[in-house]
């Protein structure tokens, strides 16, 4: 008997040993060719959003766009909503939140994918246009956490939106299509920068000293700033526009030209904005593929994350709360008390970037608690930094739930910290979500290079994360 026992418990713990092993296989190792095939597939889509939507207003429209074509409506244009309906509702052209309706009262609670859909960048300024010994120049205002120094001397683009005073709005890309002209921000060149070389790294490249070029050529007959007079002619030929329409304008200066294969292995993606605009993709994506649902699934991107959720269309603004007591409305069973009860009882995956170990930079790093690119969909328990300062820090009842059903559906994952605890650190959508006490974790794909002008991703990570979303639809 007790030899049996014995050769049970061996056989216990010699099973529990593959599965931690297979847990920390590079997730690459574990599928077929064709299943390879599907996430090459997954990941040429991927490529293809962020390569079109560098600005949080392109991603609404083609969320919009993809929603509407998997049968999604417009809630707002709705009267009545039942069990099995799928509907968005967009705020100012900036956030959306999309809906699959459950068959169990919205009461009992939703499982919310949540992301953000802006990223770093560098806003013109509403008086922008300027000359200088015959250079036509703009000036601009960074927008969230940069390094400045890796902004120049690369090419840029434009893109954005100019709001006239007769209502209409003229849409703006410059430098994406191969015939277009880029911009850029100059550097000072080596041989004139010993002076530039000894400062801090973020005081290299001040804030105001990162004006963008857009042109050297004076009009014809044009006596004062005649390099400024052309560019404001271009400007008023092509898109009928004053200098003064600036004010009115939304124009961000962001990288310019398409997310490529990274790597001699194509086993990576490089790409601007995946801070987070790959969370956003593989949460919308998830919940494109979900028919039917037992609680109501959401899809929530906003804007404003990198500069702390703010602003009408930020995570803190009310738009998401408004969305749930309207669809309730709409269901017929509104009241107050159950959209507190609906959101109480809801179970949300923040969906947001990591950190994945680099081994150029390993000493920010403790190597047992880091994400790894290539080890599937990253879990954060908390964020904030030091003492977990200004973070949501996960219950492990929620955890433990997620696991099993991540595990269910044979979704590779990790858990790891932002890096070392007196590192850094950061914050996401998490404790915002928190505060209706539902239950809320940190969850996404880990980067190199982030918030850089280009951004790397592992293509698997990316794979494993949309399963990841889905098995939490599914089994929540």
């Amino acid at each position: 008997m007790a030899t049996k026992t014995t050769a049970k418990k061996l056989a216990a713990a010699k099973s529990s040993k593959k599965k931690e092993d297979t847990a920390k296989k590079n997730a690459w190792l574990k599928y077929s060719d064709r299943e390879l095939k599907q996430a090459e597939a997954l990941c040429e889509e991927y490529k293809d959003f962020i390569s079109v939507c560098k600005t949080e207003r392109e991603c609404v429209k083609e969320i919009v766009r993809q929603a509407e074509a998997a049968g999604y409506k417009n809630l707002d244009k709705l009267k009545k909503v039942k069990a099995g309906d799928k509907v968005y509702s967009v705020n100012k052209g900036k956030a959306i939140a999309l809906f699959v309706v459950g068959t169990r009262p919205l009461e009992e609670g939703m499982k919310i994918l949540g992301a953000h859909i802006d990223s770093p960048r560098i806003d013109i300024k509403q008086n922008p246009l300027y000359e200088d010994t015959e250079f036509a120049m703009l000036e601009t205002h960074y927008y969230g956490g940069i390094k400045k120094y890796q902004w120049v001397t690369i090419p840029l683009a434009i893109h954005g939106v100019v709001c006239k005073k007769d209502g209409t709005t003229v849409d703006i890309v410059i430098g994406e299509d191969p015939k277009d002209p880029v911009v850029g921000i100059s550097d000072l060149l080596i041989h004139l920068s010993q002076d530039q070389m000894k400062k801090d790294a973020s005081k290299v490249i001040e804030g105001e000293d990162l004006n963008v070029t857009v042109g050297s050529r004076p009009l014809k007959d044009e006596d004062k700033e005649a390099v400024k007079a052309n560019i404001l002619k271009l400007l008023k030929d092509k898109y009928k526009i004053e200098e003064d329409d600036f004010m009115s304008a939304e124009l961000e200066v962001v990288p310019a030209g398409p997310a490529r294969d990274y790597g001699l292995d194509r086993s990576m993606v490089m790409g601007y904005g995946q801070d987070d605009r790959i969370c956003a993709f593989t949460s919308a994506k998830a919940l494109f593929n979900t028919k039917a649902i037992d609680r109501t699934g959401v899809c929530i991107l906003v804007d404003k994350e990198e500069i702390g959720s703010v602003g009408a269309t930020g995570m803190h603004s009310l738009f998401f709360e408004n969305m749930v007591a309207e669809l309730m409305e709409k269901m017929g069973d509104y009241s107050e008390l159950k959209v507190r009860r609906a959101l109480a009882n809801s179970h949300m995956l923040s969906s947001d970037v990591g950190a994945a170990y680099d081994p150029n930079y390993p000493s920010v790093m403790e190597k047992k608690n880091c994400a790894y690119m290539g080890k599937g969909m990253g879990f954060n328990k908390f964020t904030g930094s030091r003492g977990k300062s200004g973070s949501n820090d996960a219950n492990p009842e929620f955890i433990a739930k997620l696991r099993a059903a991540l595990e269910k559906h044979k979704v590779s994952y990790q858990f790891s910290e932002l890096g070392k605890v007196d590192q850094g650190g950061g914050g996401t959508i998490a404790y915002i979500m928190a505060k209706y006490n539902m239950e809320v974790i940190d969850s996404g794909v880990a980067l190199h290079n982030m918030h850089a002008p280009w951004e790397i991703s592992s293509k698997i990570d990316i794979y494993e994360t949309e399963k990841g979303y889905e098995a939490f639809l599914k089994e929540l």
